[in-house]
């Protein structure tokens, strides 16, 4: 049971044990992370969704551990060698690299030259050379010549084989060299020759050498992205000599013969350099991989928030335009819920430079669908469009969008998109994920894979199961930390929702389909496979305007409906009241309602909401930028210009801004402040504007410096 882990947690994440306690059983009761972390502050000590996360992953990491320990402990069983004090030192370990290295002695393993050795006998000869109190190995050696070993030599190396190898199970050998990789390794890489142009991306790592524990995130994902290329060799190394010095006094004796000095020392070499230092080198890599791939994978999942939290402009009328030179502009019309009401393809650019009949065509299609906004996309021939546009008389007023469309392309293509649209190429799908990521971009991006929404860096080498878990999750907590119409939401929208899933979402959908809309929340219970318990994690954080019931479009749980009609009659008063009027609220004497289930944060959580019932968290929707339009290729930029720009992209170096080229622009980490900036996220966020100053620029290559320092913002 995970409950036995909970003292543990508590100690490792310095969380009260109570509240560890009580979040373990939640879980382990089937509730999800946004359901505790909202609606069960009482139980957990109001521990936010981070804790709760951060309480889920820890268990699950014991749970695993205490799976592997039944194994190796039913392993050693099996071989008779199990003991009391093996036992106990088996279950007091929580560390997996220390209960690996107890292990190895028992471990199965393929045929190793000390097998062989042992299978010839020559165990008796390697404890013997082992106690290091024989006068003459050599006269010792002889009594083991057989036929298997032909001479003296063949059976001391026999036996140094075997004394290698319980050397290489040596916990403690192994606990003084993996010591010494975690503190002192360096890792180098150098170009292989011959692939200086090919590589010419990995210019930085052509002669480089670094501590293994300063290399930081980027780097060592780029090196090891190199070496997997063939672009780069890579070395992990310590001081060998040093290493077999401090080995040699581990096994060796004061009062050896130097005979058996010399041949301790020789073995103590060939352990290490064969068995030990490869083993523990791999291991070590593995972790400095691992918290490389933690610290990417957490910048993506941050950028994702970021970009999924985006300003929505709301439901209304949009028209969709995917930009292009020679193929045209692809403009699709939506209305309120996003639904395609019309697409054509204008042609205002070159080679064409229809200007008249694209405008013609746009005007004339404002009008007869009623566009109040057009969402335009970002890529080829986006600022050329974007001109056109703002050249227009509309026949009513119309906002202009810039929408960052990465990932339309894989929407339009995937199997939602044929399923929504099976009738419509791939270019109309994609102009349609444009316009209806203005209206909604969370409704809409929750259809891409997360790996293709245009953030992070070097998402297709980390772990690929921990990336998908952190952007699943990142997911879930965007949707539920919004809330979701439960009438227009789509499938796979649903699908995120606390306690949904995508067969329920499809249940809800087809029952939508069927009977209309919902009325109430109540009414959901009437939805196939739709039962208590899933009733109870989804409901808040599913919304319908117009409801009867005004709670029923709020962050209000229902299992609290009863308490908050008590509390209006009790004061005389209705729940519509109190929302006409939020400041009678405020007046409450709520000590008396308080209960074990029911305290001052979920009381404090109801006031807020009804304050604010079905009001969007998200920021409200800003005008384009307006970037200079004497810039529009990187050869008018010149060091020293002063530009206006918009971030759309975070990595653990710096982050890249749009400033209306081609070209994304860089902000160096060591170029966003005059104080030390240990990570970008702590100054700049996803789709913020700002003023940026041209610091240097190489045409060759596309690169574009900028810098924050010394530029006032507004």
């Amino acid at each position: 049971m995970p409950y036995e882990f909970s003292n543990i947690i508590a100690e490792e994440l310095n969380i009260p044990r109570k509240s560890v306690k009580a979040t373990i059983k939640l879980l382990d009761d089937g509730a999800t992370i946004p359901f505790i972390s909202r609606y069960r502050k009482e139980a957990t000590g109001a521990l936010d969704e981070v804790a709760v996360h951060l309480i889920q992953q820890r268990c699950d990491y014991h749970m695993a551990l205490a799976k592997r320990k039944e194994t190796i402990l039913d392993t050693i069983e099996g071989l008779g060698k199990l003991t009391p004090e093996l036992k106990k030192r088996i279950d007091d370990t929580y560390d997996s690299a220390v209960l690996e290295d107890i292990y190895l002695p028992f471990k199965p393993r393929r045929r190793t030259r000390a097998q062989i050795a042992l299978e010839k006998g020559l165990e008796p000869l390697a404890k013997m050379i082992m106690a290091q109190n024989l006068d003459s190995v050599k006269s010792a050696a002889q009594r083991f010549v057989t036929k298997e070993v032909p001479d003296v030599q063949d059976a001391v190396d026999g036996a140094k084989d075997i004394i290698a190898e319980w050397m290489s199970e040596s916990e403690k050998a192994r606990s003084i060299v993996r010591a010494k990789y975690i503190r002192n390794a360096s890792i180098s890489s150098k170009v292989i020759p011959g692939k200086e142009e090919e590589g010419h991306n990995y210019e930085t790592y052509f002669d480089f050498n670094s501590p293994l524990r300063l290399t930081t995130s980027h780097r060592l994902l780029a090196i090891l992205r190199g070496e997997n290329e063939g672009i780069l060799k890579v070395n992990v190394s310590i001081d060998d000599d040093e290493m077999v010095d401090r080995l040699t006094r581990l096994f060796g004796k004061n009062g050896a013969s130097a005979e058996v000095a010399k041949i301790i020392k020789s073995t103590v070499k060939d352990a290490y350099r064969r068995l030990i230092r490869p083993s523990i080198e791999s291991e070590v890599m593995a972790s400095a991989k691992s918290k490389a791939d933690d610290a990417a994978i957490a910048m993506f999942a941050d950028n994702a928030r970021q970009l999924l939290l985006a300003s929505p402009l709301g439901h209304r009328r949009v028209m969709g335009i995917d930009p292009g030179f020679r193929t045209g502009c692809k403009v699709v019309c939506l209305d309120e819920q996003g639904n395609l009401m019309f697409h054509d393809v204008i042609y205002p650019n070159a080679p064409q430079n229809d200007f008249h009949g694209a405008a013609f065509k746009i005007c004339s299609l404002v009008d007869r669908f009623g566009i109040e906004a057009i969402a335009l996309g970002n890529g080829t021939a986006s600022r050329e469009t974007e001109k056109f546009l703002g050249s227009l008389r509309f026949p009513r007023k119309v906002q202009i969008f810039t929408v960052n469309e990465s990932g339309a392309s894989i929407y339009s293509a995937s199997k939602i998109a044929r399923d929504e649209f099976p009738d419509e190429d791939v270019t109309v799908r994609g102009a349609v994920s444009i316009g209806r990521r203005l209206i909604d971009p969370l409704a809409e991006l929750v259809k891409i894979d997360p790996k293709s929404i245009g953030v992070g860096q070097y998402q297709h080498d980390v772990d690929q199961t921990k990336l998908k878990d952190a952007l699943t999750y990142t997911v879930e907590s965007c949707v539920n930390s919004v809330g979701i119409n439960v009438n227009t939401a789509s499938k796979e929208l649903l699908s995120y929702v606390s306690g949904i899933g995508p067969a329920l979402a499809s249940y809800i959908v087809n029952y939508r389909a069927e009977h209309g809309d919902f009325k109430s929340r109540e009414e959901l219970l009437d939805v196939p496979r739709m039962g208590e318990k899933a009733f109870q994690q989804c409901a808040g954080f599913l919304r319908i305007p117009g409801a009867p019931n005004i709670l029923d479009n709020t962050a209000v749980h229902p299992e609290r409906y009863d308490l908050i009609n008590k509390i209006a009659t009790d004061n005389g008063t209705t729940v519509e009241s109190f929302v006409r009027n939020p400041k009678s609220m405020h007046n409450l004497d709520l000590t008396e309602y308080f209960s074990k289930e029911v305290g001052l944060p979920t009381l404090t959580d109801i006031i807020l909401e009804l304050e604010k019932p079905g009001r969007d968290p998200r920021s409200p929707l800003e005008e384009n930028i307006a970037f200079d339009d004497s810039v529009r290729d990187i050869r008018d930029l010149q060091p020293g210009m002063v530009l206006q720009g918009v971030v759309n992209n975070i990595t653990q170096f710096g982050c890249f801004v749009d400033i209306g080229l081609h070209e994304n622009g860089l902000i160096h980490i060591s170029q966003m402040s005059d104080r030390f900036v240990s990570s970008p996220a702590d100054i700049v966020s996803v789709n913020q504007r700002l003023t940026v100053k041209v610091l240097d620029v190489d045409y060759a290559r596309g690169r574009i410096a900028l810098t924050l320092k010394g530029i006032p913002q507004n």
